[in-house]
């Protein structure tokens, strides 16, 4: 029997309890771009399960990888020991990654890639002797997982709000999401550079003397899908390299070719001080996160140390053997199918089937960039999210796995999708939109 014998005990992770438990969602195998059900449905996975398994399910390469490294060794400690896989990973992730960004720091999450990048640009300041540089500065509407730093620099309120002060020191750049400009853009859109500009006010606020980092996301994508106008970045890179600030790129869903190259910052052309990466980087099979850094902050932090030990600062599973196999068993996918490539040869296609249900009912954005996409829906009178919901239950049951963010449709398939499959998913996305009322 699929069903397990009782719901009650597991309290899930950002979910409505109750409601679930009133009517599951259960998934009980899965292979390549689809899951199965337990009533032996096929359900295609239109979110790469959580933005992360970009691989697809059950890769064959990840599976070897982990079999070979079980039967061989099971744990080993990063505390002043190692293994070689660690190395081998952290150069192979080194080579994907913008130059000179060289340096790699293992965690388990993006959550702690996200904490733990927030206190390697701490440590750097205080390093170089600038230790007044401690305020972190975030973003409206961002996300940057559920640790105590990240939520204090995330800028999704019901995130935040029972959680008491956070971390003090802590100020928003506006966000981007600009729909009386740029509704229904195709990729990039066009308004909203200026935006940037937000952070000279913050640093005519602040002064940039007591400012460590600005930490956005690229591409925003939990908080629905919201996109850098063009030129965004750069302005922002432009304005941190003047007052000296750290720029960190949280990259947790773009990084591992989620726009069709290894990384955000290439696509955009930016380079960041530092990138946290995660779910991609083991397709989702093993929890791995990682915090890439400029060779500059590695060798000024490890340089100056007045002490054997340079940070304070790591995870008993920091680089485990399993996530390390898995790491490479991913890297080897994404390259021998080159399905960085294939999210480039598709994207023409995802755009045209998403831009496609303009027309349905309810619809008042769509949202593309690679192989993502958000379809903002008109909230009910009274009722904000009740729409997107209602939207998530109904793919379901006519066969897909969707996100929703409020009234915000969310997709991010594998990278392995094929035009057929982008077509198969946007026929019942029509379906699902012109049911919902």
């Amino acid at each position: 029997m699929n069903r397990p014998n009782s719901l009650e005990h597991f309290w899930m992770p950002f979910s409505a309890n109750r409601d679930f438990k009133q009517d599951p969602r259960l998934i009980v195998s899965a292979e390549g771009m689809y899951y199965t059900s337990e009533d032996g449905r096929q359900i295609m996975d239109a979110t790469a399960g959580l933005w992360c398994v970009n691989a697809g399910h059950r890769d064959p390469r990840i599976t070897a990888a982990l079999l070979r490294q079980i039967d061989s060794l099971d744990y080993a400690p990063s505390f002043n020991f190692s293994h070689p896989a660690a190395f081998e990973l952290s150069a192979r992730i080194a080579a994907q990654f913008p130059e000179p960004m060289n340096r790699v720091f293992y965690t388990n999450s993006g959550s702690e890639s996200v904490d733990s990048a927030l206190k390697i640009a701490l440590a750097y300041h205080a390093a170089r002797k600038d230790g007044t540089r401690t305020r972190l500065i975030g973003r409206e509407r961002g996300y940057h997982g559920a640790g105590f730093g990240g939520i204090s620099v995330g800028g999704i309120v019901r995130n935040r709000m029972k959680f008491g002060t956070l971390l003090t020191g802590v100020d928003h750049l506006r966000h981007t999401h600009d729909l009386a400009r740029n509704a229904f853009s195709r990729g990039t859109p066009e308004h909203g550079a200026e935006l940037a500009d937000d952070l000279e006010r913050l640093v005519a606020l602040h002064d940039a003397s007591t400012i460590a980092a600005v930490i956005v996301e690229p591409m925003a994508g939990s908080a629905g899908v919201l996109l850098p106008p063009k030129g965004y970045l750069q302005r922002l890179r432009a304005i941190c390299d003047k007052y000296g600030i750290l720029l960190i790129f949280d990259e947790v869903i773009t990084a591992f070719g989620r726009l069709g190259t290894a990384t955000a910052a290439e696509y955009f052309g930016v380079t960041p001080d530092i990138i946290c990466c995660a779910k991609g980087l083991t397709s989702g099979v093993i929890p791995m996160g990682a915090v890439v850094v400029r060779d500059e902050i590695y060798e000024t932090i490890t340089g100056t140390s007045e002490t054997p030990i340079e940070l304070f600062h790591g995870y008993t599973y920091s680089a485990h053997p399993m996530a390390t196999a898995a790491a490479l068993g991913a890297l080897d996918a994404y390259e021998q199918d080159d399905m960085y490539g294939n999210v480039s040869a598709v994207a023409l296609p995802w755009e045209e089937m998403l831009h496609g249900l303009r027309d349905c009912p309810n619809v008042i954005d769509i949202r593309n960039l690679g192989l993502v996409g958000a379809i903002e829906l008109a909230p009910r009178d009274g009722a904000p999210g009740a729409r997107g919901t209602e939207a998530m239950r109904r793919a379901w049951d006519l066969g897909a796995m969707i996100r929703v963010t409020g009234d915000i449709i969310a997709l991010s398939p594998p990278l392995i999708i094929q035009p057929d499959q982008i077509a198969e998913l946007g026929e019942l996305l029509r379906q699902v939109l012109s049911s919902l009322r």
